[in-house]
């Protein structure tokens, strides 16, 4: 059985467990928070801080999921692990692991952070009921806690992310993507293509079939919707719907929704393994649809509404017509358009909590780049809907996209539930 602890991370940790036992050895008793929902906070607050961009989001956010539910179930046994067998120490505390797993996790993606990672695991440590009243249970779960975390990352550091994308070659045929205004070079993020999912066989086992012809009725319809509703200047765009293109704009999709599922565990009870195993499956449903929906964009590679509404009269399209001053309301992102990545990635969440909490259901969600404004809903359909308008709104999307995006989503949602936490043989279901 191992229970390494990895370098510097593995000291702190030890000094953090020995600050948090009193001269008598026993650790203050006012356990009341779940420790998954408090560290995916912390997560979120960690990635607010870092400025991570929002492709890169899902992949970090599955990572530190992952982390915690192998920690907490590695100890409970309820589930098959997503990558770490299980085997903590008899007697670990599975709160203590949840903790360390992801501090842990944040600490080696994020080691600027560290000084306040330490902190806010002291309190998390400091707050927890030790069963043998002598620290052995909170030190146990850390230090397997500390194991996971390191093994979870350490897997991960290999998925391809971070490797040298091909040459892009540029192609000037109509439909084809081309530099957008605020940016230079090949399209970002072409490594999500091919990094290595967490659940699906590969990225491109759910590839869709391609936007509609330049020629055809349906681009026509699509590309006269985002020109009116998705400019700079718009006659019929409502200042309801300018704040809904910023809303889904200036937040990450993990902050997003992972917000609402802290806020609906919490409301439905859930016990650490239960938010543990909810978190896993919704941020690895949004990571493998990211990687799925950058696989379609570099396969398909298609120009933005901005470079197709000022070049239109190449189309070959009668139903369009080109204006060659149109600019987005907001600054189009620096990659391809097909399909909708926000659609794709929401559509993948909203699958995992409807099949957790029903299609109808009330729930309020925030964006961190507006503060004050909430948005309510009573279902997670009319949340994607939201989605999917809210592309077109800020002049990024045509209609088109955002379907196909949302149909994919749905179907990595569904493959990483059939696939991925499986009710242990000898536990049953939880």
């Amino acid at each position: 059985m191992r229970h390494r602890l990895m370098g510097g991370v593995a000291s702190a940790l030890l000094a953090i467990v020995a600050s948090g036992v009193s001269a008598g050895g026993v650790m203050a008793k006012t356990q009341h928070v779940n420790m998954v929902v408090r560290w995916n906070q912390t997560m979120l607050s960690t990635f607010a801080v870092a400025g991570v961009p929002a492709p890169a989001s899902s992949r970090l956010a599955a990572i530190v999921a992952a982390a915690a539910f192998d920690a907490v179930d590695g100890i409970q046994r309820k589930y098959t692990p997503i990558h770490v067998p299980a085997a903590a120490p008899q007697g670990a505390s599975p709160q203590a692991a949840a903790a360390a797993s992801t501090y842990t996790a944040l600490v080696l993606l994020f080691p600027a952070q560290k000084p306040s990672l330490d902190a806010a695991l002291a309190e998390s440590l400091a707050s927890l009921d030790d069963e043998d009243s002598n620290g052995r249970s909170i030190a146990a779960g850390v230090a397997w806690g500390n194991q996971v975390g390191s093994e979870i990352v350490a897997w991960r550091g290999g998925d391809g992310f971070a490797a040298t994308p091909p040459a892009y070659v540029f192609d000037t045929t109509p439909g084809q993507w081309q530099p957008t205004p605020g940016g230079s070079g090949p399209p970002r993020f072409r490594t999500l293509a091919t990094t290595e999912p967490f659940a699906l066989t590969s990225p491109s086992q759910f590839r869709p079939a391609g936007p509609p012809a330049l020629t055809s009725a349906r681009y026509a319809l699509d590309l006269n919707e985002v020109k009116a509703y998705g400019g700079q200047i718009s006659s019929v765009r409502t200042a309801y719907q300018t704040e809904t293109a910023v809303f889904w704009q200036v937040d990450t999709p993990p902050s997003l929704w992972d917000r609402v599922a802290d806020s609906l565990a919490a409301a439905h009870h859930f016990n650490l393994i239960q938010t543990a195993r909810l978190l896993a499956f919704l941020n690895i449903a949004m990571a493998d649809a990211s990687f799925a929906v950058w696989d379609a964009k570099t396969f398909y590679n298609s120009w933005r509404p901005v470079t197709a509404i000022q070049n239109a009269e190449a189309d070959g399209n009668d139903a369009t017509s080109a204006d060659t001053t149109w600019m987005p309301l907001l600054v189009t992102p620096y990659f391809q358009e097909y399909p909708s990545a926000h659609a794709g990635i929401s559509s993948a969440a909203t699958h995992v909590l409807t099949s957790y909490f029903g299609g109808q259901v009330d729930f309020t969600m925030t964006s961190a780049g507006l503060p004050g404004v909430e948005r309510s809903f009573t279902s997670f359909d009319a949340a994607l809907q939201q989605v999917g308008d809210a592309r077109i709104y800020a002049g990024f999307h045509f209609r088109f996209s955002c379907d196909d995006g949302a149909v994919l989503g749905q179907e990595v949602g569904a493959w990483v539930q059939s696939t991925l936490m499986q009710p242990a043989p000898e536990d049953g279901n939880n």
